[in-house]
């Protein structure tokens, strides 16, 4: 296949304004009152400053990428998707075609070279490239990314219907795979709390073990994702009709009320001290924790609670409660289900990782009552 290369991002930004400069995404946030990209978060800000050091202000893919990342609604939706796009405009960069003109036939060259990818993992606090290729889930999640941006750019009816008259990726095979399928692995009751009171008792830094003790308490109990837990803030406390609450964020950005288990409340009101309001889980200087650090620390935790023959990190929790709520007698699956903040009963199930297990099969119960009949002369 033959790829499409320009004369250069500089040339490609002066064929675009040809439509006019009232076209340009640019010009469209510039000329306003006071420019809207002042207002956009941190990490929007870096995003546009990453593309414009490649492809100059004029261009309008900086600002294009970053008001797309700035319209999702969380901030891991956000952090996710700029991961996705620069996995895509890295791969485009390298053989000269820029993205704004990127067409299916590249698109669908990009998804077969996501096959070939190694997995990222955390090391030295960065994500480097090792061991074997993205799995299914992974490449469907850099392929859905991106094909959210292009759907956005022709939102924005900013670039001329020449340049670009459909998603790209509209035609791409995504990979096939089990819409119940996931990588986390989880913990039994009896790790859960030995990784609990690791944190606690044996974190080598006193310092912030029972900060992560509680982080623990609030995964779980909460069953909460760590983008949630460490944005949750103390002004969110409170109490309603005979119980604790606390109301965070979740993702997809929708604000949600939890019940704090009286112990969890307790341990809360320990870590936060005299503190009125900021986050909960902070740094000494009240600066929100990054979810890197917390990974490391969990699994670091894991490791020294002797589960270090499973990749256990934040995830792992709300995996676990999840799992452990459906074992318990009287389980009611629509509770779960509200409980961990899902819309779809079927993304509940994927966290229930007991889900297909022999032990307690149906096919027992169904053997037994028919076995003595089948027995019969």
């Amino acid at each position: 296949m033959t790829l499409v290369p320009i004369e250069g991002p500089e040339a490609y930004a002066l064929a675009l304004a040809a439509d006019g400069a009232e076209r340009s995404a640019r010009a469209s946030l510039a000329r306003l009152a006071g420019d809207a990209r002042e207002d956009w978060p941190p990490q929007v800000r870096r995003l546009y400053a990453y593309l414009a050091e490649f492809y100059g202000e004029r261009d309008a893919l900086p600002t294009l990428a970053a008001a797309w990342i700035a319209h999702q609604r969380s901030d891991g939706t956000r952090k996710t998707y700029a991961q996705n796009f620069k996995v895509l405009e890295g791969y485009l960069r390298e053989r000269g075609v820029h993205p704004l003109a990127l067409t299916f036939l590249v698109a669908d060259t990009f998804a077969s070279h996501l096959k070939t990818l190694p997995t990222l993992v955390w090391r030295g606090g960065r994500r480097v490239p090792e061991g074997g290729p993205r799995d299914a889930a992974t490449r469907h999640n850099v392929l859905s990314a991106n094909s959210s941006f292009f759907k956005f750019v022709l939102q924005t009816r900013v670039l001329p219907r020449e340049a670009m008259d459909s998603n790209p990726f509209d035609g791409v095979l995504y990979p096939a795979m089990d819409p119940l399928f996931t990588r986390t692995e989880g913990l039994t009751e009896a790790e859960y709390v030995t990784l609990a009171r690791t944190a606690r008792h044996e974190h080598p830094c006193r310092r912030t073990a029972f900060r992560l003790y509680a982080l623990i308490l609030v995964l779980y109990h909460l069953c909460l994702r760590i983008d949630a837990a460490l944005g949750a803030r103390i002004e969110k406390l409170g109490y309603d009709k005979g119980h604790h609450i606390l109301e965070v964020q979740v993702k997809g950005g929708t604000w949600v009320t939890k019940a704090v288990p009286p112990f969890v409340w307790h341990a809360l009101q320990a870590l936060i001290g005299d503190r009125t309001e900021g986050f909960i889980f902070c740094t000494s200087t009240g600066q929100r924790l990054d979810q890197a650090s917390q990974w490391r620390a969990i699994r670091a935790t894991a490791k020294r609670a002797g589960l270090p023959q499973k990749r256990i990190g934040p995830h792992s929790l709300k995996h676990s409660t999840i799992t452990h709520a459906y074992d318990r007698p009287g389980a009611r699956p629509e509770k779960i289900q509200h409980w961990a903040d899902h819309k779809d009963p079927r993304t509940t199930q994927r966290y229930n990782q007991r889900r297909g297990a022999l032990e307690g099969s149906p096919a027992y119960d169904a053997a037994a009552s028919m076995a003595e009949q089948l027995d019969a002369p």
